[in-house]
């Protein structure tokens, strides 16, 4: 079984999707920090199902050690990685890039949410990814439709 760090902006777009379940059923375990949580908690988008909350305070862990990546990331992001190293994860599922390139020079094993879709995919959880990248392009998040496009296109899937 695999231990994840889940940050707030993959949380978001797998909440969006309804595949929040998916980190358990891929990888195993997984966890937020408490600013995370903090992050979650104040996210307002009409979609955003608030009900989530409930499932995921059970999986809130404070960092131990003093938050010495702030300068860098956001507070999210810095204290995902501090509780990655703290609990010796496995992954850390995070989707903003220049928070992956960050903490993937620091030697953390990041995943984002498409790929965790694909690994879904791949071993048979979910039957098609194109409703899911449309929900997220009609919600905004972060992906482009090229790169959405290129995955389905691999995956045998028709363009988004």
């Amino acid at each position: 079984m695999k231990i994840v760090i889940a940050d707030t902006g993959a949380l978001i777009s797998l909440a969006l999707v309804e595949c929040i379940d998916l980190i358990e059923k891929v990888f195993g375990e997984f966890y937020l920090a408490t600013a995370v949580w903090q992050e979650l908690n104040a996210y307002e988008n009409l979609s955003f199902s608030r009900e989530i909350l409930v499932d995921l305070e059970s999986r809130v862990i404070s960092i131990k050690s003093p938050n010495r990546l702030g300068m860098l990331m956001d507070y999210g992001e810095s204290e995902s990685v501090i509780l990655y190293e703290e609990l010796n994860a496995d992954y850390l599922l995070i989707d903003d890039k220049k928070a992956r390139f960050l903490a993937e020079s620091m030697g953390v094993n990041c995943i984002g949410s498409l790929g965790l879709l694909i690994e879904a995919k791949s071993r048979g959880l979910i039957n098609e990814l194109k409703p899911k990248f449309g929900t997220w392009i009609d919600n905004e998040r972060y992906f482009s439709r090229k790169l959405l496009n290129a995955v389905l296109e691999r995956m045998g899937e028709e363009h988004v």
